[in-house]
């Protein structure tokens, strides 16, 4: 244990209680009146996996009526999370100061930013500041906190899951906690699931020469099976180990809730006409994907004559825009094996949300993105120390994509 504070401590603790401080002056004066998983936790607190209410304003959507109890259909783990919480002061009182809960979440997400950073090897203080900006203010995670509920709180919980899981990669690669900390991160937000195959790499020695090994080994017969014994088996056993709680949680919590392990209940969930149109299409699909690569890259703004000069439509908005300075990710140094498992990774989780039916709506912004984000900032982070730091061209980017994401407090209020 160290007796004193060191000067990169200090400063990341400030940069965490500045977050929380401006997430919370975003936030507090917006009612997402949708604190689903407050309720969630006191019903798992009393047995249940149903609320007695349904949640929202009216005939909100995201709701599964089924035999007059009301179903949540989002992923479990933030009310397991929160559980202790509302055990405390009861889901009322926590739904009532969500935007302070929310803005400790995020600022949470930003404090473990900082610290990853730090252990992948990004010395400088001032880089690693500029870096954690964009992570905090230059991406989805202020949109999210600002606009709260059961939607966007999931966002949270899942990215301190996903740093958490790289920390320790970066850290004392326990393999049974990746596996724990990955599992509950697929039980906050499905498309996680896609990472865990990448944690398995990046915990074996090789990395991507474990991969080859696998793939093509197996392909020479007898001299092929050989191969296969230098692979970590071990670590990814433990790994599954870890992982295997979620799983059995996940078809659990299914089949109580609608009597087969297999439906979590998007495909039952009341939507608007519109919206239970694009399902109609089918829940993943590739008819999707033009929609929502639009959202994540092309999608901008109208022109409008008044300040801010510009109003989103609340479907998407180009991550060019939000967030020009997650480029960064490719300057990363490719011939290392880290750079490119995490590419690997971060387009595996971006594959099921862009054959999702959902696009994100409302938004400022893809907010699906953000499940890939933890693995781009990582990558941003390899940049920085690849490339001997933050340059000027990439923090005037940074800047940009603040200021871009500042105006989205706004337009959360006035969209």
């Amino acid at each position: 244990m160290r007796t004193r504070i060191d000067r990169s401590t200090a400063l990341g603790l400030g940069v965490v209680a500045v977050s929380a401080v401006l997430y919370w002056l975003a936030n507090r004066g917006f009612d997402a009146n949708r604190g689903d998983f407050f309720y969630l936790a006191d019903a798992f607190l009393h047995g249940r996996v149903w609320l007695d209410f349904r949640p929202g304003f009216g005939n909100s959507n995201d709701v599964i009526l089924v035999d007059g109890r009301f179903y949540v259909p989002f992923a479990p783990f933030p009310a397991v999370a929160l559980m202790p919480l509302v055990a405390l002061i009861g889901a009322l009182p926590a739904d009532q100061i969500e935007s302070a809960i929310n803005a400790v979440l995020a600022a949470w997400g930003v404090g473990l930013c900082w610290w990853l950073l730090g252990r992948i090897g990004v010395e400088r203080l001032v880089d690693r500041l500029w870096l954690t900006i964009l992570f905090g203010f230059s991406t989805q995670i202020l949109w999210v906190t600002t606009r709260g509920g059961v939607w966007h709180t999931g966002h949270l919980v899942a990215t301190i899951l996903t740093f958490a899981c790289l920390l320790e990669r970066w850290g004392s690669r326990r393999a049974w906690l990746i596996g724990l900390l990955a599992g509950a991160a697929f039980m906050t937000r499905a498309p996680l699931a896609f990472a865990i195959p990448c944690y398995a790499l990046l915990l074996a020695p090789g990395g991507t020469l474990a991969l080859r090994r696998l793939v093509g080994d197996t392909a020479g017969g007898l001299r092929g099976l050989r191969g296969l014994r230098g692979l970590p088996w071990r670590t990814w056993i433990v790994l599954g180990l870890g992982v295997s709680p979620a799983l059995i949680g996940f078809f659990a919590y299914n089949q109580v809730r609608f009597g087969t392990p297999f439906e979590s209940g998007y495909a039952l969930a009341t939507l608007p006409a519109w919206l239970e149109a694009q399902r109609e299409r089918g829940l993943f699909s590739i008819v999707h994907i033009p929609m929502n690569l639009d959202y994540l890259l092309v999608h901008l703004p109208s022109v409008i004559a008044e300040p801010p000069f510009f109003k989103p439509d609340g479907l998407g908005l180009s991550v060019l825009l939000t967030s020009p300075g997650l480029l960064l990710a490719f300057r990363a140094e490719w011939r290392r094996r880290e750079v490119q498992l995490l590419w690997l990774t971060a387009v595996l989780v971006l594959i099921p949300t862009l054959l999702y039916y959902g696009g994100g709506w409302l938004q400022y912004g893809y907010r699906y993105f953000l499940d890939s984000v933890p693995f781009v900032i990582a990558l941003c982070g390899l940049a920085a120390v690849h490339r001997g730091g933050v340059g000027a061209g990439w923090k005037a980017m940074i800047a940009f994509g603040t200021a871009v994401m500042a105006l989205g407090v706004y337009w959360a209020y006035n969209l």
